[in-house]
């Protein structure tokens, strides 16, 4: 499986994003089932998800403090990887 995320160092805090689908972000169930699914490959750290709507614009799920953080950042300067597991 590949998928995209970043991890990023922030005020000391080091926490992970994994972009997803939109209609993850629609259900907390369904958000947390897919949080709890990418924490092995970042173990320790907060988990934020990431969905683009139609427009290209990012909307965040997962910690506030880290949701907000991100809200003040341009997509681009998040430290993108594509990622690849078995």
């Amino acid at each position: 499986m590949k998928f995209q995320g970043a991890v990023i160092l922030e005020q000391g805090v080091t926490f992970a994003i994994v972009v997803v689908k939109k209609s993850v972000l629609s259900s907390s169930t369904k958000a947390n089932e897919v949080r709890d699914s990418f924490q092995p490959y970042f173990p320790g750290s907060p988990l934020v998800l990431a969905a683009q709507d139609a427009f290209g614009r990012f909307e965040y799920q997962g910690r506030k403090d880290l949701v907000n953080f991100l809200a003040n950042l341009h997509p681009s300067q998040i430290p993108w990887s594509e990622y690849t597991t078995s």
